[in-house]
């Protein structure tokens, strides 16, 4: 089954939902229709632009109309992983795939996506082999396989955005 974000500018929080169902199997098995998980987004994209994080923690609050932080993004994988995550800007070339490779079971990324002009989507990074990343991307609700040279050349091809603009990456 597919599951897709809900709405036009919840890609990250189906990000996080879905990163949440990797790390947490239990969870998988609640959140595992199309109905749930857009519950499930909602609920969290409300949550990552407030004033308080999943664990109560104060937080910069965020317009909901622009989607969804990357420092929220950033701080609920340090919740959800228990590990550090840092957001670093990259730019077309060899800077994107070194952030890529601290990806490890129960250790996403979530990468921002774009145009050359600004960041428009977010992805999940699930795992990372053989020179490829496989992504979700939720748009589609599909996972696909994005080869390194993609990744490097900016012609990502995902939910139409080609470029990627920032890495909230495991330190």
């Amino acid at each position: 089954m597919r599951l897709r974000q809900p709405d036009r500018r919840s890609c990250g929080a189906a990000a996080l939902v879905m990163a949440r169902r990797l790390v947490h199997p239990r969870y998988a098995g609640l959140v595992g229709d199309q109905a749930t998980f857009a519950h499930e987004v909602a609920t969290l994209h409300r949550r990552v632009t407030s004033l308080a994080d999943t664990a109560g923690g104060w937080q910069v609050p965020w317009p909901r109309a622009l989607g969804t932080p990357p420092w929220a993004v950033a701080r609920e994988l340090r919740i959800l992983t228990g590990t550090p995550y840092d957001v670093r800007a990259v730019r077309l070339g060899r800077r994107v795939w070194p952030h890529l490779e601290h990806v490890a079971p129960g250790r996403p990324a979530a990468v921002f996506v774009g145009d050359r002009l600004l960041p428009r989507h977010v992805v999940l990074v699930t795992a990372v082999e053989d020179g490829r990343a496989r992504t979700y991307e939720p748009a589609s609700g599909t996972t696909q396989e994005v080869v390194r040279p993609r990744w490097e050349a900016g012609n990502l091809r995902l939910a139409g955005w080609d470029r990627p603009w920032l890495v909230v990456s495991p330190r």
